[in-house]
């Protein structure tokens, strides 16, 4: 790093508290507006991240994403309010920044992180934190911070559990050393599947600020080599140490040498996300359903989602049975009659099918794009979530 930069009277003024605490200080609080903290995903993590580090007055925030502000989006993500609905995430969070503390500079990077750009977006800052959502971009991070050797502060939540490290750090372990490689597809569920309750990224993702703040301060006892689990259902707090792997193909062995996208994983994650199907899954779309459910035609409607999704939305007729209990409830099924499978996004309901196809059902079928596709092309009475 270059030698912090001063404070102007009005940033004294601002950073008072920060530079009563002894280990924060003048000299401390300088080193903040001198640094350069690149954030990956403005959304439930990046939201407490941009936040706090901007108003902890770190001088530079970079902010990588490429998606809209979406309506769902405003039960966690902070950073952004109705008006912001529609909007790129990336140019609503540098206003909502600005506004905050005009004395940090933001640099906004509207595009998604691949392996061909994330080195040079990576390369000019001296810390990263990871607030992505999905397998592909984690690993993506910590392949890039370990070639550029920029450490970074990593991030996940699901449901009411949430993770926090620091990883790339000399001497400390990375991502890869915890989880050598992604899991299977079908063990991977989205937030968009599984719901995440909204104060959790909160926690999560101010925790990571936090070491984010001590790795730039230099003081302070940092999670390297300890991987701190949250639980705020229970609101339980514990730390598991985690060596480095010398076997480890990115920090141990050195193999990992380029980057490449987990691309199986990423798959996954965008039909997650968007309730896109696998090839061998047979489908209809929701006109297709509409039309010969409108002609009488003898059609079972199986809702394979909890029944806390059933209550707040279903369609007309159908018969409720979840994913979890299908394989005990198939003795309640008739294989002969035409049965729809559906779910919120398609996503389930596409495993449902290939079950189902595997056991003897030759007549089911997929409700392409789930219950938000139906109500975008047939019904938009019933509530979208």
């Amino acid at each position: 790093m270059s030698p912090p930069p001063s404070l102007t009277p009005e940033e004294i003024l601002r950073y008072s508290r920060h530079l009563l605490l002894p280990e924060v200080a003048l000299g401390g609080q300088r080193k903040l507006k001198g640094s350069r903290v690149l954030l990956v995903g403005a959304g439930g993590l990046g939201s407490p991240l941009a936040l706090y580090l901007a108003a902890a007055g770190v001088g530079t925030l970079g902010l990588v994403d490429f998606d809209q502000v979406d309506l769902t989006n405003l039960q966690r993500q902070v950073l952004f309010g109705t008006g912001d609905v529609g909007r790129p995430k990336s140019h609503a969070a540098r206003e909502r920044i600005r506004d905050l503390n005009p004395h940090v500079h933001v640099e906004d990077f509207q595009t998604r992180l691949t392996s061909e750009n994330a080195l040079e977006i990576l390369r000019d800052f001296h810390i990263v934190a990871d607030g992505s959502d999905n397998f592909p971009t984690r690993y993506l991070v910590n392949d890039a911070c370990l070639l550029l050797g920029i450490p970074h502060a990593y991030g996940s939540i699901f449901r009411f559990e949430g993770q926090v490290s620091l990883f790339a750090v000399p001497g400390g372990p990375c991502y890869r050393c915890l989880f050598r490689q992604p899991p299977p597809p079908e063990l991977v569920p989205s937030c968009a599947e599984g719901g995440v309750l909204g104060v959790l990224p909160g926690l999560v993702g101010t925790l990571q600020a936090a070491e984010v703040l001590k790795w730039i301060l230099g003081a302070g006892d940092l999670l390297i080599g300890r991987l701190l689990l949250v639980d705020v259902w229970t609101m339980a707090f514990r730390s598991l140490s985690v060596r480095p792997d010398p076997r480890c193909p990115a920090c141990g062995t050195r193999e990992i040498r380029e980057l490449v996208t987990e691309e199986a994983s990423c798959a996954w994650a965008s039909a997650a996300e968007d309730g896109s199907h696998e090839p061998d899954v047979p489908q209809w779309s929701p006109r297709e359903l509409a039309g010969w459910l409108s002609q009488g035609r003898d059609i079972l409607l199986l809702d394979v989602r909890g029944h806390h999704e059933w209550e707040i939305a279903h369609l007309p007729g159908a018969r409720i049975l979840p994913l979890e209990y299908l394989p005990e409830g198939l003795h309640t099924l008739d294989s002969a009659r035409e049965t729809v499978v559906y779910c919120r996004n398609g996503t389930r309901s596409a495993r449902a099918v290939r079950f189902l196809r595997e056991v003897g059902f030759t007549r089911v079928w997929n409700l392409e794009g789930g219950l938000l596709r139906w109500i975008e092309e047939v019904d938009p009475s019933l509530p979208r979530y």
